[in-house]
């Protein structure tokens, strides 16, 4: 029997090539996203076209945060937008949602100890992660040592973290997806929930910067002219 693995599985480009990276490893996975508000809801159908595509199943969650604390809730201030790198790689930006990773994580654990998962994969990515305190090497350690210590399979050394794409760069990260044939088009990484990507936020501007500096085309932004 093939290993299982819980994938977070956000819709966008960085959760979609983790998955098929945890897919090429031989495990058996499971998919979970989130609905928690976000205004960029259109990421969730994505979650679930590349669950399809992948012929894995995914679980929906919906959870309340009604304290918001971020530009990422709906009806909480602006997304900014056309910042540059410099800006981006320099302080915690207003879209970051306290401690999201944090308790996605802490579902997705739960998810893989009642099905006797060995992993849990969450694509999360240290270079350009607009500074989000829950995308550093050093918290998934930590989360990681923590499943060890708190949860059944954790502290028989059965389940752990995994962040196959953490220390990467966004380049090498979509040349990887395109050589294991990750569906790019069915992906989403705008913050604004418009019907096509803004080109302006920081995840649009991070995007495109890896598919040029790759030297590829992203099918998504082609499909919008």
């Amino acid at each position: 029997m093939r290993s299982k693995a819980v994938v977070l599985l956000s819709g966008g480009l960085d959760s979609a090539v983790t998955l098929y990276m945890a897919r090429a490893g031989g495990y058996e996975c499971y998919g979970i996203t989130f609905d928690y508000g976000q205004r960029h809801k259109i990421e969730i159908g994505s979650a679930r076209k590349i669950a399809a595509a992948a012929g894995i199943k995914l679980s929906v969650v919906r959870l309340e945060m009604p304290w918001k604390g971020s530009t990422l809730f709906s009806g909480s201030g602006k997304v900014p937008v056309k910042r540059s790198m410099r800006r981006i790689s320099n302080g915690i930006p207003s879209t970051y949602v306290p401690a999201r990773n944090t308790v996605f994580l802490s579902i997705a654990v739960s998810y893989a100890e009642a099905i006797s998962a060995d992993a849990v994969f969450i694509g999360a990515h240290s270079e350009d992660s607009s500074g989000y305190p829950d995308c550093r090497v050093e918290y998934l350690r930590a989360f990681d040592y923590t499943v060890g210590l708190g949860t059944e399979r954790g502290i028989k050394g059965k389940l752990r973290i995994i962040s196959p794409i953490i220390s990467m760069k966004k380049k090498e990260i979509v040349k990887i997806g395109v050589s294991l044939g990750v569906p790019f088009d069915r992906t989403w990484s705008c913050y604004n929930g418009l019907k096509a990507p803004c080109r302006v936020c920081d995840s649009c501007i991070l995007r495109a910067k890896g598919f040029k500096e790759a030297g590829v085309k992203d099918p998504l932004l082609e499909r919008y002219g």
